[in-house]
């Protein structure tokens, strides 16, 4: 039995590239694919966010208006969005993207409504665009996509299995958290999550728990009920 009817799940733009860091790793997507169409299985309600880091991060460096940047990656999570669905369509799983910018030709916008219906029609929801705000960060969109949906638990599936209190390819010695509650997390000023995206899921209690996608069926096992990665609650 899963431990949760209705799953958030957020999925870098990192972690779909796989190893190539950039783009779209074809292994990456159907590992995600195959998952999800194990918990669906299990009987377990989908919804998924997904970043865009792998084509577009910030201003990369530039001096780009901070407003021009974040709405091109917001884009950026448009392309990652479809190439998600195309996948999981290709294995028969019925999807939607929603998106929070108003792009009515390749997709849906974003209507609470619509995307509750189509949970109770056994689809896979796809939410692309972030807040569809400048200055919120898709790790934000994601914690408000779970508190609009009454998502049980937000997954946020990273390219590092877990969150360490400082970073661990700098930094060998990094120590990773099993456990951590939502006020330790913002007081220590941890970055690995967007705090926003963590007050968000204090104010409305979501737990979150942080994990790495490479690691194996780690989707399946957090639905189960395995402890991996870190948990924030």
């Amino acid at each position: 039995m899963p431990k949760y009817k209705r799953v958030l799940i957020k999925i870098s733009g990192e972690a779909l590239s796989g190893e190539n860091g950039f783009g779209i790793g074809t292994e990456s997507i159907d590992e995600v694919v195959r998952q999800i169409g194990l918990i669906r299985d299990l009987g377990v309600e989908v919804g998924i966010v997904v970043g865009g880091g792998n084509f577009w991060r910030g201003r990369q460096g530039t001096s780009m208006d901070r407003t021009t940047a974040d709405h091109m990656g917001m884009l950026a999570t448009v392309i990652n969005a479809l190439a998600l669905q195309d996948a999981l369509e290709q294995k028969g799983i019925q999807t939607r993207v929603q998106t929070a910018l108003t792009i009515t030709r390749v997709a849906e916008p974003y209507i609470l409504r619509k995307a509750l219906r189509h949970f109770e029609k056994g689809r896979v929801v796809i939410f692309a665009c972030g807040t569809g705000n400048p200055y919120f960060s898709t790790d934000t969109g994601a914690a408000l996509r779970a508190a609009e949906i009454h998502a049980d638990a937000l997954l946020m599936a990273k390219n590092i299995d877990g969150i360490y209190d400082s970073d661990p390819k700098k930094n060998p010695n990094a120590k990773k958290f099993d456990n951590l509650s939502y006020v330790d997390y913002i007081r220590m000023g941890l970055t690995a999550l967007d705090t926003t995206a963590v007050s968000l899921c204090m104010d409305n209690k979501i737990s979150i728990i942080a994990f790495g996608l490479d690691e194996k069926d780690s989707i399946v096992r957090v639905v189960s009920g395995e402890t991996i990665g870190t948990v924030i609650e």
